[in-house]
């Protein structure tokens, strides 16, 4: 007995390798990659589709002839269903119910379904393009929503760079007011409506950044969570659209649209896939990527009549590298703070 105790106190013990305590949800650099590139196609492509599923009256002025919040419920309501098959399947229809999680999500995908209705609402009077720009507005509501309610500031350098961002924007925006016959009424409300979208969506991406990590579920058990009260606002918002029960559904719908529905899906899940493996400063450069890219499909797609311009090709270049120019400034201020806190001296009594 002895004998073998030695033995087998003899014998290596195996090598610590670090993967004891890694995240099995953690997925390769290959698979974060293509979810990164799929994310900022989807968020050009999603503009652009929802622009050009719009008709044109006899006055040239262009509306949707579906109701807008139809695509947005199909699209949920098919999301939410595979994922209860997923769970189902997969035994874990139980998780959808545990009460902390559940409540937090609920309040979340309320805030995702407001966001919703107020980007449709947006995008009735801007085309996709315009919409874009105007979403990278985000990081000076952010910055003003970290400063009001944790008191987080931001250095003059980085205050310099948003108001860049918003310089930029607002020379996109003259440009394309310039170019548009109808009046600057409808853009003026349309804007309004994405500033309110932004604000709504900022505060929703940053619960779902932090409580996903956190309660660490399965991906379509939190996508069910959040789609829960998400599914019964849009379902409210189309029952008194005024034309959905007295026309139908489907009424007004074609082979766009239903890419309206898709695109709403996909984008919906990349971007909790983002937010779940990545994070939210890869998002922002993912968004402001898409700003170029959906210029891009504006002028090359054979559905869009948009126009090449210099100046408007130049103006998205100079919003899309402002953005990441700030974007990239949080570190560099990060290590410029630490770098001081080390070089200070001490506080002579």
């Amino acid at each position: 007995m002895v004998m073998k105790m030695r033995m087998a106190a003899s014998k290596p013990s195996k090598l610590y390798t670090g993967a004891e305590f890694s995240d099995s949800r953690e997925p390769s650099p290959a698979v974060k990659t293509s979810l990164f590139v799929f994310f900022v196609f989807i968020r050009a492509i999603h503009p652009t589709v929802i622009d050009a599923s719009k008709s044109v009256d006899s006055s040239g002025r262009k509306y949707f002839a579906y109701g807008p919040q139809t695509a947005n419920l199909a699209e949920v309501f098919m999301s939410m269903m595979v994922a209860q098959l997923v769970s189902v399947k997969t035994g874990e229809w139980h998780k959808i119910w545990k009460p902390k999680p559940l409540k937090i999500f609920i309040v979340i995908g309320f805030l995702f379904g407001l966001g919703d209705y107020l980007e449709m609402r947006s995008l009735v009077s801007l085309g996709g393009g315009a919409y874009q720009i105007l979403l990278q507005s985000r990081l000076l509501i952010t910055a003003l929503m970290l400063w009001a309610i944790s008191g987080q500031r931001q250095t003059l350098f980085q205050w310099n760079l948003l108001a860049l961002v918003v310089c930029s924007m607002s020379v996109y925006m003259c440009l394309d007011l310039a170019a548009d016959e109808s009046g600057s009424s409808r853009k003026l409300l349309g804007t309004l409506n994405v500033v309110l979208k932004v604000t709504v969506s900022c505060l929703a991406a940053v619960l779902t950044d932090r409580y996903t990590k956190h309660f660490k579920d399965p991906v379509y058990i939190q996508a069910i969570q959040l789609r829960l009260s998400r599914t019964l606002l849009l379902f409210f918002l189309v029952a008194f659209d005024g034309q959905t029960l007295e026309h139908g559904f489907f009424y007004g719908w074609d082979s766009c649209t239903v890419l309206v529905a898709a695109t709403h899906m996909l984008k919906a899940w990349s971007t909790l896939y983002l937010l779940v493996y990545l994070d939210s400063v890869l998002k922002n450069m993912g968004e402001s990527l898409a700003v170029l890219v959906t210029y891009l499909m504006e002028i090359a797609l054979p559905f869009c009549d948009a126009p090449f311009e210099v100046r408007t090709l130049l103006a998205v270049l100079v919003v899309m590298l402002s953005v990441n120019a700030y974007i990239s400034s949080k570190n560099v201020v990060s290590k410029s703070a630490k770098y001081g806190q080390l070089t200070e001296p001490p506080n002579q009594p």
